[in-house]
């Protein structure tokens, strides 16, 4: 799902492995496999609960550790998660649990530590060249939160040489691009980012290059494939979508609509991305003492998110706190 974002494989796989557990409801691997549907359907509390049952089963099995894991990051429950991770670590070293210990170190404020952890993980490799682009793109990602930005470009370049056409990395040098001044070459990348996955984030970022460059009918037309999205997902169910939450409100665009699929988000995920994207929206929508609340929630972590400070600086003023504004805004991104 990673490489197209195409949730269809996801439900060809929930039936096959319905099938399985009917015939057979004891099956581990099926239930193991049935955990993992429930973590990309973002049942977190579920795979919690089955995870917690798996363990106690077979305590030596590191995959559940991890998906153990990825929901208490989900949730925000940040040192159940660091306990999780620290188990699938030590039963097996390796791509995969170093990846998931990087983001944790990134999420709870150590930048430093997080970028090192992931070049290890990198360094242990996989025999799916998929995996190994989407840590490269990762460590794109936090070079390029941190500011090292010609270091996030060669890491989105190793991405594609590793992942030809990964629309997580066209995407990462689309920003790249962008904090440079190459609005246009930016806006292609993001163009060919969205071609192979429709991510709202894409159209929310090709919105906003075509609104600074001046092309005000292509800016319009993302707005619409916002849109489009947003009835689909009603359609299919969806009442959450933070990335989506985010696009609108970044675009002062349909705010009502942004602080719905904020606060529905939070239904089913406390973690500080959920609340940074509540207090974005609720900041769009002139609550300005609820968005100061959640953005303290965002920034309880010290995620080294530059999003994070810059929403907080605004929503913080327009709450009256000018001294709290300056100050996330002087933190170190480290």
């Amino acid at each position: 799902m990673r490489e197209t974002a195409d949730g269809g494989y996801l439900d060809r796989s929930v039936r096959i492995v319905q099938q399985i557990l009917d015939a057979d409801p004891a099956n581990y691997d099926a239930r193991r496999r049935n955990i993992e549907s429930e973590m990309q359907r973002h049942h977190f509390q579920r795979v919690v609960a089955a995870t917690g049952t798996l363990t106690g089963e077979r305590p030596e099995d590191p995959i559940v550790w991890g998906l153990r894991g990825d929901a208490f990051m989900e949730i925000g429950e940040y040192e159940n998660a660091a306990d999780a991770y620290q188990r699938m670590t030590n039963l097996r070293p390796s791509l995969a649990s170093y990846n998931r210990v990087a983001f944790y170190r990134f999420v709870t404020g150590d930048a430093a530590g997080a970028i090192v952890i992931m070049r290890k993980a990198i360094d242990m490799g996989s025999s799916t060249p998929e995996n190994t682009a989407w840590c490269l793109a990762e460590l794109g990602h936090m070079l390029f939160k941190t500011g090292e930005i010609d270091a996030a470009a060669r890491a989105y370049n190793d991405a594609l040489a590793t992942f030809p056409g990964y629309h997580h990395a066209i995407a990462g040098m689309g920003r790249v691009m962008a904090v440079r001044g190459h609005l246009e070459e930016a806006a292609e990348a993001f163009k060919k980012a969205q071609s192979i996955a429709p991510l709202p984030e894409y159209a929310g970022w090709l919105a906003k290059l075509y609104r600074r460059i001046g092309e005000q009918d292509l800016a319009r037309k993302q707005l619409a494939m916002l849109e489009v999205a947003d009835v689909l997902g009603k359609a299919a169910g969806e009442a959450a979508n933070r990335n989506m939450s985010l696009a609108f409100s970044d675009l002062d665009y349909k705010p009502a609509r942004a602080l719905e699929l904020a606060q529905a988000e939070l239904a089913i995920r406390h973690d500080v991305y959920t609340y940074d994207a509540l207090a974005w929206a609720l900041f769009k929508n002139g609550k300005y003492p609820e968005a100061a609340r959640a953005t303290e929630i965002a920034l309880a972590q010290n995620t080294p998110e530059p999003s994070f400070r810059e929403h907080a600086a605004k929503i913080l003023e327009a709450a009256g706190r000018k001294e709290s504004a300056r100050r996330p805004l002087l933190q170190s991104p480290g």
